[in-house]
């Protein structure tokens, strides 16, 4: 069974501060730790997809054949919003690609 190990350097993140006084010391990750997050990951995975259905629906909205009316100043915000949700999800994937990258396969020593 391959072990992993989690590098991430707090500096790479601008969290430092967070972490100062805290050992570097390599340690297990406790069990129940690991479930809690597991499942906190599942709950944000769920949400993802949540967001992916909203999103489908919107889509198909606004390309469908109902007539849409509109203000200018609504319109506008509509697109700024909708850049703003873009923007967040492109931060969130480049942090993700960042935090896969910070969890390796670990190096064991062989005596």
């Amino acid at each position: 069974m391959t072990e992993y190990e989690i590098i991430a350097d707090p500096k790479e993140y601008g969290i430092e501060a967070l972490v100062d006084g805290l050992n570097s010391n390599p340690i297990d990750f406790p069990p129940e730790e690991r479930e809690q997050w597991a499942r906190e990951v599942g709950d944000f995975a769920h949400r993802i997809n949540e967001l992916g259905d909203k999103a489908k629906s919107l889509q198909s909205w606004l390309a469908g054949d109902a007539a849409i009316k509109s203000t200018p100043a609504s319109l506008k915000t509509l697109k700024i919003q909708l850049f703003k949700i873009n923007d967040a999800l492109a931060n969130s994937i480049d942090l993700v690609n960042r935090l896969e990258c910070d969890i390796v396969p670990a190096i064991t020593e062989k005596n």
